[in-house]
C-alpha cells in the first residue's frame, strides 16, 4: 500500500505531461498522489481529483467569472485564493501528506499562497521558472518551503527538466516520509539572534527557559530568519516572544535588500503573544555583499562580515529613525510587551573599546527610544550590556513574573 500521498497541483490544460510525470515518479517510489488543476481557459487531458470548477468554487466564484474577468491576473487570485482554501481543508481532513507545486511566475504566485495555507511540517515543494529569483518578496514565503529551478522545461519534457522533475518527485515524498512535525507537549518560546560573537544571551537563556519546561527556538534575524519568525508568531505558533535581535527593522527602513519586509516587529504583537524585545545590533544595516553599497549609505563606515554580507555603522541621525520604526510597530501590540533597554551596549562590537564602539549614537538611540516609547509598552532600561548576565537576568526576571500572572501557558 502506498505509505504517503503528495498533492499535485498545477495547470494540467498546458501542463499535463509534466504534471503526470511527476505523479509518474512518486508512484513508482512507492507513493500516492491526489491531483488538482487550476487551469482557467483550458481542461486537461485527463480528470483530475480536485478540478479547476472545485477550485473556482472553494474561492466562492466560478470559472466563468474567473473568464469573464477577462484579465489573467484576476482570474488567477481567483485560482490562488480556492486553492489555498482548498489545499488546507483537504490537509486538515489528513488527504494529503506534502504538496509539489508546478509553474511559471503565474503558477508560482498561485503556489506561494497553497504553500503559505499549509501548516508547518508539511513538506510544500515549489517547482518553478523563478525559484531563487528577487521577484519571489521574502514575506511571501512560508518558514520551512523548498523550491526547485524548474530549468529547461517551460515548454514540453526533455532530459533536462526531468532530473528537476524528477528531483522535486523524489524530495517531496522523501520529506513526506521523514518529516518529523513540531511537537505540540511544550510551550515554544521564539527568540531572535545573530552568531555567538556579537550576541550571546541565548547561551544563558535558552536552558534556563527549557529548565522552567519550555521548548526554544532561535532565529536567524538575517532577513529569512526573521520572516520566518514572523510567518510562525502569525501563526499564534509561541507562548512567548524574545526578540532581541531587531536589526531587520533597520535594515527594512534603510533600503536593504536584507529585509524580512515591513511587518518585521508586528506579528507577535498583533497575535497578543506576550514580548520581551531588545534592539540587538540596532547601529548596523546589513547589506548584501556581493552588491555595491547604495549611495545613500556609502560614505558611513562598513565591514565586509563574509563574502555574502556587508555591514555598514550607523550615524546617530539614522539611528533616530531606527528607534522610532521600532516604536511605531511596537505600537501596534495587544499583548504585554517589554522593550528592555541595556544602557550599555546592544553588540558585542560596540563595548567600550571595541571597533564599533560610539557612546554618542549609543546616547542617541536611547534618548529618541524613551521620547518614542508608546505607551502599551512597558519601558525597562537595564544598566548593563545586551550580552552581560545581568541583562539575562532581567529577561527572566519578567518572563517569571508573567507565568506568576498567568499570562503565559504553564508546561504540564
Amino acid at each position: 500500500m502506498p505509505d504517503r500521498t503528495i498533492l499535485i497541483v498545477g495547470t494540467y490544460d498546458t501542463k499535463q505531461d509534466e504534471l503526470a510525470f511527476l505523479a509518474d515518479v512518486i508512484r513508482q517510489q512507492g507513493g500516492n498522489t491526489v491531483t488538482m488543476d487550476v487551469s482557467v481557459l483550458g481542461d486537461p487531458a485527463q480528470p483530475t481529483d480536485h478540478s479547476k470548477h472545485d477550485v473556482a468554487r472553494e474561492a466562492g466564484h466560478t470559472i466563468a467569472e474567473a473568464i469573464a474577468a477577462q484579465d489573467e491576473n484576476q482570474a488567477m487570485q481567483i485560482m490562488a485564493r480556492g486553492a489555498a482554501l482548498l489545499a488546507a481543508r483537504l490537509h486538515a481532513q489528513g488527504q494529503f501528506d506534502g504538496a509539489l507545486i508546478l509553474g511559471g511566475t503565474m503558477g508560482t504566485d498561485l503556489a506561494l499562497d497553497v504553500a503559505a495555507a499549509l501548516p508547518l511540517g508539511t513538506p510544500k515543494y515549489i517547482v518553478s521558472t523563478v525559484a531563487f529569483s528577487p521577484l519571489i518578496p521574502p514575506e511571501r514565503l512560508p518558514a520551512d518551503i523548498q523550491m526547485i529551478l524548474w530549468a529547461g522545461g517551460l515548454y514540453g519534457l526533455n532530459s533536462v527538466c526531468r532530473a528537476s522533475l524528477s528531483q522535486a518527485a523524489g524530495a517531496v515524498l522523501g520529506a513526506a516520509r521523514a518529516v518529523q512535525r513540531p511537537d505540540r507537549s511544550k510551550p515554544l518560546i521564539a527568540m531572535t539572534s545573530f552568531g555567538k560573537s556579537v550576541l550571546r544571551y541565548m547561551v544563558p537563556l535558552k536552558p534556563a527557559l527549557e529548565d522552567r519546561g519550555y521548548e526554544v527556538a532561535v532565529f536567524h534575524a538575517t532577513g529569512m530568519g526573521g520572516r520566518a519568525f514572523e510567518n510562525l508568531a502569525a501563526q499564534g505558533a509561541f507562548a512567548c516572544v524574545m526578540d532581541f535581535a531587531t536589526q531587520e527593522v533597520g535594515n527594512h527602513i534603510h533600503g536593504s535588500a536584507i529585509s524580512a519586509g515591513d511587518s518585521r516587529l508586528t506579528a507577535a504583537g498583533k497575535r497578543g503573544i506576550p514580548q520581551i524585545v531588545a534592539p540587538g545590533c540596532y547601529d548596523l544595516v546589513d547589506l548584501v555583499g556581493w552588491q555595491p553599497i547604495p549611495d545613500a549609505l556609502k560614505d558611513l563606515p562598513s565591514h565586509a562580515h563574509n563574502r555574502l554580507l556587508t555591514s555598514v555603522v550607523l550615524d546617530e541621525t539614522r539611528r533616530r529613525a531606527v528607534a522610532r520604526a521600532h516604536a511605531d510597530r511596537l505600537a501596534q501590540a495587544q499583548g504585554p510587551t517589554v522593550l528592555l533597554l541595556p544602557t550599555g551596549g546592544c553588540g558585542e562590537w560596540d563595548r567600550p573599546g571595541a571597533d564599533l564602539h560610539d557612546a554618542e549614537g549609543l546616547a542617541a538611540f536611547l534618548d529618541e527610544m524613551r521620547a518614542a516609547c508608546p505607551s502599551n509598552v512597558e519601558l525597562q532600561e537595564v544598566d548593563a550590556h545586551i550580552n552581560d548576565a545581568a541583562f539575562s537576568d532581567a529577561v527572566l526576571r519578567i518572563f517569571d513574573r508573567w507565568q506568576a500572572q498567568g499570562l503565559l501557558p504553564r508546561p504540564d
